[in-house]
């Protein structure tokens, strides 16, 4: 099982680097960028639209029949139309998600961007959520993506990661500090 996950995630990069180049050589990488990730949150949004994916009885007809509806309701660029049948004709359909994911992913690290992951207690407004950004993206010398989370089980505090770099804040972690210091003891 080890090999065809491997497989599974290296076929991923390949196929998402495939379509980046194409997105970029048609001038179109940033309305299929946004049109991925329209296909993710429809992807974990819906869940017949899962289920389809990772069904593998579905035929090849009723799959591009859904394709392409998809597509021209939402008006998708004929390139990620063409890609999505592409996947479906080949049998990689069921990677569309990790494919799209490494596809987003990698449009991020070509434009410069780091990954950053900000947890809070308390729920952040979108003024406060800017500002870390902007402070991070100074403290970093590089833009910053950051993928944000209210997480109550931290008590109080933020939790920064960017990259391997992580600040953790939060009384839950100082209160882990304590107890483990009284353990050793």
């Amino acid at each position: 099982m080890s090999k065809n996950k491997g497989f599974s995630i290296t076929s991923a990069e390949r196929y998402s680097l495939a379509l980046y180049e194409l997105a970029s050589e048609n001038n179109a990488l940033s309305q299929v960028e946004n049109q991925s990730s329209s296909i993710l949150n429809l992807i974990s949004s819906s869940k017949d639209f899962s289920n389809l994916i990772k069904d593998p009885t579905n035929n090849q007809e009723n799959l591009l029949k859904v394709i392409e509806n998809i597509s021209n309701d939402n008006k998708f660029e004929n390139l990620l139309k063409s890609f999505l049948g592409f996947l479906v004709t080949k049998r990689r359909f069921f990677y569309v998600e990790q494919i799209l994911k490494s596809f987003i992913e990698t449009c991020s690290k070509k434009r410069g961007e780091l990954k950053a992951e900000l947890k809070s207690a308390k729920e952040l407004s979108s003024d406060e959520i800017s500002k870390i950004t902007d402070e991070l993206t100074k403290n970093f010398s590089s833009k910053i993506k950051l993928n944000y989370k209210h997480d109550e089980s931290l008590i109080g505090g933020l939790v920064v990661q960017v990259g391997s770099t992580m600040v953790d804040t939060s009384i839950k972690n100082k209160l882990q500090q304590i107890e483990n210091r009284m353990i050793e003891a």
